[in-house]
Order: structure tokens, then sequence, then C-alpha cells
């Protein structure tokens, strides 16, 4: 979502709470110390409930978990706390404030045998979804460009515009010739709406990571026109995944969790034809932004040579 809005969301929240705790405070002569710790619990419990009501939600329409993916219950707690900080930090700490956290894309002549990347975050969110990825793949050697999506609420096709302006000037700042497009949730459907329009020629490689391939049910529940493409079996998802509308560059790469509790059912709902398909285990979907296992798949289907 663009910083702005998230910002004037928050800001909102927060002048909700300020009004109860005048009011408590003021109106009732409750405790100003106990005011605050009873603001401060709402705050983290609504989000929590929120967190809950995503797993909930996805363990009711879940797909078939391999034996070796199957995480256990201290697994899955782990799993539930590492989104709900995932939450905090991207929708209260980072988004809002995208801008201070990343600034400008650091954008360099490309070295040789490495392309760019530029990275595509998902729905409701911007780049600053990216916080923590984006360093250690620069880390690792890698020029990385970044892209906001918008407006929030459009058309998937509407995107494909400023998508295909980013990789033109990611390419024109660092010579090379081709980008390798990562897109996170919907920004893997965004940059394949690129692709069908525009083709593969600027584009080495694709890796999604927790794209919603064939839909959701948990799109049923989003706004917006990108959410009722999202949804299983939208006549938009059907056109998309028509045989040949989509020339994927070789290579390309569709990682994805059996836990995501955003993308469900999991694996028919993220596997890509002509694609290789990685399935991982005990990664939620907001939780792929700060999860190592994620960055270490993503790094060697980066690494991996093109067939």
């Amino acid at each position: 979502m663009a910083a702005r809005q998230l910002r004037w969301l928050l800001f909102s929240e927060l002048m909700i709470y300020a009004m109860l705790i005048y009011w408590l405070a003021v109106g009732t002569g409750w405790a100003l110390s106990l005011v605050l710790g009873l603001a401060l619990a709402n705050f983290l419990f609504v989000r929590f409930l929120f967190v809950g009501l995503t797993f909930a939600l996805m363990l009711n329409g879940r797909g078939a978990v391999p034996p070796e993916l199957r995480i256990g219950l201290v697994g899955a707690l782990r799993m539930v706390l590492e989104e709900y900080v995932a939450l905090l930090v991207l929708a209260v700490f980072v988004m809002p404030f995208e801008a201070l956290w990343l600034g400008p894309d650091r954008l360099a002549k490309t070295r040789p045998g490495r392309v760019p990347i530029l990275l595509i975050h998902g729905y409701q969110c911007n780049r600053g979804f990216w916080f923590w990825l984006r360093p250690r793949l620069e880390a690792a050697g890698w020029i990385v460009a970044t892209h906001n999506l918008e407006p929030v609420y459009s058309d998937i096709d509407a995107y494909v515009h400023g998508i295909a302006r980013r990789i033109d000037e990611v390419l024109a700042a660092t010579g090379a010739s081709q980008v390798i497009l990562v897109g996170h949730s919907m920004g893997g459907l965004a940059s394949r709406a690129y692709l069908r329009r525009h083709g593969h020629a600027k584009v080495a490689r694709l890796i999604t990571l927790g794209s919603p391939h064939h839909g959701s049910r948990m799109a049923n529940l989003g706004l917006g026109p990108n959410a009722r493409q999202m949804r299983i079996n939208s006549p938009w998802l059907n056109a998309l995944g028509a045989p040949g509308a989509v020339p994927l560059p070789p290579g390309s790469v569709s990682i994805y969790s059996c836990h995501d509790n955003y993308v469900f059912p999991q694996q028919a709902g993220s596997a890509l034809e002509e694609a290789t398909d990685i399935a991982i285990g005990g990664v939620s979907h907001l939780g792929m932004a700060i999860s190592p296992l994620v960055l270490d798949k993503l790094l060697k289907a980066l690494e991996s040579p093109a067939p």
C-alpha cells in the first residue's frame, strides 16, 4: 500500500486510541499508566487476532503438506509468531516510512555474469516489504532495484506500464540488457502480466515468492479489482494461465510455502507451469520478508544456471 495511505491509517488509529486514553484517564479518573497499558495491549491484540484469523482460514482450506515439510506444534507456533512480528514490523514501522528505511535504489554498472534484480511487492504492500531481503541480496553481490505498484486497488494489468518503465530505468542505469524479476504474492502475477504484454526480451528470469498463480481463497475477502482477479478460477487468472499466453524466460522458479496463510490451497494455488516449483515449509506469507530459508532458496535460484 502507498506509504502515505499507510501513514494516514496508522495516524487515524492512534488518534482513536488517544481519544480513548483521554476519556478514560480524564473522564473516569483511571490511572494513566493503566490506560496506556490497555491501549497498547489492544493495539497489539487486534493485529494478533488478525494473524490468527488468517491461519484459521488457511487450516480450513489448505492443501496436503508433504511429510518432509511438516513442522509440528512448536514449528507452527514459531511460524505464527514470525508472521505476527512481520506484520507489526512491516505495517507499523517500515512500509509507512519506506523511503526512510530503504532510500533510493543503489544502482550501478553490473559486473560480468550478473544482471540486476527488480523486486516487485504484493497486494497492499509497497517496496518497504523488501527492507530485510534487499541488503542481503546486495551483500551477495547483486544489484537490486525496487518498484511500487500503484494505485493500491487496481486492475493488475494497469501495473504493467509502471513495471516496463522501471525495467527501462534499471537497464539504463546498470548498462545491462536484461533484469531478473522477483515478485512476492501479487507481484509475481504483475510480473507475468508484464511478460504477457511485452515478452521476455528484457527479462532473464522470473522468480515468484508465494504468488497465487491459480488463485487463493483469501482473495474472496480482498478489496479492489486486483483482489477479484486473484480469486480461484477468475476469468483474469484463467486467461493468464492459458497455454502460451505468458512466455516465461528459461529458468523461471516459483517458491512457495505449504503453510502460506494468504495463498491457499498452497500447492494448487502456487504451482507455475513451465517453471521449477520449490516447496518449503514453516514459512508464513508475510514471514517470507524476514525468512532466512526464503533468502537461501532465492539466492540458490538466482545463482543456478539457466537451462
